[in-house]
């Protein structure tokens, strides 16, 4: 009889690691069946039918609508609906990945209801406790069952923790494997099928990447004033394209001076539009913690604006370099880059495209021998 799996998911990115699973999951029906949940935690117009198609995933199976309200609120809301479904058909086991509310929520579900656990991207920490991704990393593992790493420091927090040695898998990377993915997807188009296209062409194929985010750089107005100016003084010498998260753009409208006309605004970006615009990138400058990974994964010179990353691999062997909100520093590396200078890195160990071929393969064993 196939196990069933709940997969859980609560906003774009989190599908795009979710993807490599269902793709190996499909490959194995006689030992798996699977239900992907979407807890609405972010809506998203771009995740239309096309999305899942991209992807290779079908639609989910369930919508929980739990979108919008205070962390608290957004977390008990998701609780309650997923706690409904788990009651009238439970699963053998409920898969978490990353480090959303969803992640949190499901997991504190599942084991109330004596449900396995797996969480998928465990163990990574950045020591920052004001970032709530980072309490929701360690809440979700104390109480998981099984521990999927993708880099060595993951593997190494979960033993400091006293999670045991037998539950805890160092696989690779999912994030990794649907960049793969998608790339060989997207080099099958012709070169005119996207708009980020026309874009680089207009920009004559030398150009860098900004995406901004997190609350600790774009909520107070010095700290983004502070990166605005490194923009700026870059953008005279490297033109800027910066998709802009929603939240982002009101700050920008309030930011003075504003940013440089060297600096190209865009609304956010379809994942295979933007994936086509960073990955020829002279150099991508972020506060995201999946774009540190997939710019180490494809060799782009990274530098991220912040203090500390909860995945060191991308620093120690990638491609990216932490560089905080000091103009003064961020312009030095980044200068440094456009000079020639761009750190040289290398893929990490089982960033290969089979990390979703090694979870489901570990979670057959798992599943076999019982939580713990």
């Amino acid at each position: 009889m196939p196990k069933l799996l709940y997969l859980v998911a609560g906003a774009r990115p989190n599908f795009m690691k979710i993807a490599p699973i269902i793709r190996a999951l499909q490959r194995r029906p006689e030992d798996f069946a699977f239900r992907l949940v979407h807890t609405g935690q972010h809506y998203d117009r771009e995740m239309s039918g096309v999305f899942f198609e991209e992807l290779g995933i079908p639609a989910p199976d369930h919508h929980l609508d739990c979108g919008g309200g205070s962390h608290a609120e957004q977390t008990a809301k998701i609780m309650v609906a997923f706690e409904k479904i788990c009651t009238t058909h439970p699963p053998d086991c409920v898969l978490v990945v990353g480090d959303v509310n969803s992640t949190l929520a499901c997991a504190i579900v599942a084991k109330k209801l004596q449900l396995p656990v797996a969480h998928v991207e465990a163990g990574l920490r950045s020591g920052d406790r004001t970032m709530p991704e980072e309490i929701n990393r360690l809440v979700t593992d104390s109480i998981s069952d099984w521990f999927f790493c993708t880099e060595p420091a993951g593997v190494d927090n979960l033993r400091r923790e006293g999670q045991p040695e037998n539950a805890i898998f160092h696989v690779g990377h999912v994030m990794v494997d649907n960049l793969l993915y998608q790339k060989q997807q997207l080099e099958q188009l012709p070169p005119t099928h996207l708009a980020s296209g026309a874009l680089k062409a207009r920009l004559g194929g030398r150009y860098g990447v900004v995406t901004l985010h997190r609350p600790a750089n774009v909520d107070d107005g010095a700290t983004l004033a502070r990166i605005a100016s490194a923009l700026n003084t870059l953008a005279a010498e490297l033109p800027l394209v910066f998709p802009v998260h929603p939240r982002t753009r009101e700050q920008l409208q309030r930011l003075t001076p504003p940013l440089s006309k060297g600096i190209t605004l865009l609304g956010p970006q379809p994942y295979m539009e933007f994936l086509n615009l960073w990955k020829d990138a002279t150099l991508v400058l972020t506060d995201s913690g999946g774009l540190q990974e997939e710019t180490t994964a494809l060799g782009v010179p990274c530098l991220t604006l912040r203090d500390n990353t909860e995945r060191p691999v991308t620093v120690q062997a990638g491609s990216n370099t932490l560089v905080g909100t000091d103009p003064g520093t961020i312009l030095r590396a980044a200068q440094g880059i456009v000079r020639g200078q761009a750190k040289r890195g290398h893929s990490p160990a089982l960033w290969d495209g089979r990390a979703a071929e090694r979870i489901v393969a570990q979670l057959q064993h798992c599943l076999a021998k019982g939580a713990r």
